[in-house]
């Protein structure tokens, strides 16, 4: 184990970062579960919101590419603190605004500042641990997600009640700017990777060849479908239950927060079970790779079957969580197999890209959803919509599987660096 690895800090670290995902999620929620109070007071149609719910996704992938080649040679300490101040800045517009354009150019400056944020989170964490102690601390800080979906489930109701939907906005903004002076406070870059004096190179391997890895590619199609459901949740999941299932705002709220609930002590679980294969000797083909895939193919056919007639309205939502319960895994298995084939010195740029690809999902779940539901009556366009989702799961799922396996790509990626292919690390030469 790494001397510079010190596990109170690190566990600090880590929970701000949990916090800093917690705001990060109910930025992404806020919209999805203000859809009725939106569309009724702005005269939005279902397209025109899907508009608006896609819009946060068009320079997503952009920006997390960018934020990604940026984290390379940039502290993340710095990064983290200035996608906070922004996120804070950009809910503004969001409350004063009653223009479409303007709503849209917010979300999109919104989606621009929180792009890198996941995969650079992660790739701060793994700066404080060594590689046998990563799966823990990554699927607990992205709990953050799960915890920030049921806060909002459960305060957005009651602040859209009494303060009106506005009011979430500055809200947000607020709690963007408490974390950043916590994290100027008490956050720092970590020091098990950071190179020392006497390194001055670190080796890298051509991009083309490790975007072309069959493990790279598997995961970034077991995150791209996860992210297709996550970006549908978002968006969609509380109108379904208000208009498709018929129930009152401050309940559709409070099932939403159940929902999402389910799937913290499922993903812990799963981040456990797997480490614990690990380190009984499973390779991580299976206990990384395989496991995803199957709770990514277990929540595609809870999802498609929303589409069997006959199911009561609390069937469906039973199918929704439990779809919402297998799907997050991949979040921390998916970077734990990059971070194994991929050399330290381009982490953080796949990690990003990986966030990014999977974003696209993003930009098109909202939009076919929206006119899915536009062009049909009561809950047949939303559940048509998460079966099409569904089905792209269980497809995805299967096809990871096929693909991840990376003993042998580190085998062959490993085989590239000891070719020589190596570039001058200037953090290393001034230190």
């Amino acid at each position: 184990m790494s001397a510079t690895y010190q596990r109170g800090r690190a566990w600090v670290v880590t929970v701000l970062l949990f916090l800093f995902v917690v705001v990060n999620f109910l930025d992404k929620i806020s919209v999805g579960l203000l859809a009725g109070p939106m569309m009724d007071e702005l005269g939005l149609t279902p397209a025109q919101f899907g508009l608006v719910g896609s819009s946060f996704f068009w320079l997503f992938a952009v920006a997390g590419v960018a934020g990604g080649f940026i984290a390379n040679r940039v502290s993340c300490t710095l990064l983290l603190l200035l996608m906070a101040v922004a996120w804070s800045l950009f809910q503004i517009p969001l409350a004063w605004s009653s223009s479409l354009a303007v709503l849209i150019a917010a979300r999109v400056l919104l989606g621009i500042a929180e792009g890198p944020s996941t995969a650079i989170a992660i790739h701060a964490a793994y700066k404080w641990f060594p590689d046998d102690r990563r799966t823990l601390p990554v699927a607990f800080f992205t709990q953050g997600g799960a915890t920030g979906l049921i806060l909002a489930g459960i305060t957005i109701p009651y602040i859209t009640a009494h303060w009106g939907w506005r009011a979430n906005f500055y809200v947000l903004a607020a709690l963007g700017a408490a974390w950043a002076v916590l994290w100027l406070l008490f956050g720092g870059e970590g020091k098990v990777e950071q190179p020392s004096a006497q390194a001055t190179t670190q080796q890298r391997v051509p991009y083309r060849a490790l975007l072309g890895d069959a493990t790279v590619l598997g995961c970034f199609l077991l995150r791209f479908v996860a992210y297709w459901s996550l970006a549908l949740s978002l968006t969609w999941f509380a109108a379904y239950l208000q208009r498709g299932l018929g129930f009152d705002h401050a309940t559709s709220g409070r099932l939403f927060a159940a929902i999402i609930a389910v799937n913290m002590p499922v993903t812990m679980a799963v981040a456990w079970w797997s480490q614990r294969m690990l380190r009984r000797g499973t390779p991580s083909r299976i206990a990384r790779g395989r496991l995803a895939a199957l709770m990514l193919v277990g929540a595609g056919v809870c999802l498609a079957a929303l589409v069997a007639p006959g199911l009561g309205n609390w069937q469906r939502v039973a199918l929704l969580a439990a779809s919402c319960a297998l799907a997050p895994s991949i979040y921390s298995l998916g970077p734990a197999m990059l971070a194994e084939v991929c050399p330290p010195a381009q982490r953080g740029a796949l990690l990003s890209i990986d966030a990014s690809i999977s974003s696209i999902a993003g930009i098109l779940a909202p939009l076919v959803t929206g006119y899915l539901v536009q062009n049909a009556t009561g809950a047949h366009g939303y559940e048509t919509g998460f079966a099409v989702c569904g089905a792209l799961m269980i497809v995805g799922g299967f096809g990871g599987a096929a693909l991840i396996n990376p003993e042998r790509s580190k085998q062959r990626l490993a085989g590239l660096q000891q070719q020589g292919t190596t570039v001058p690390d200037s953090r290393a030469a001034h230190a």
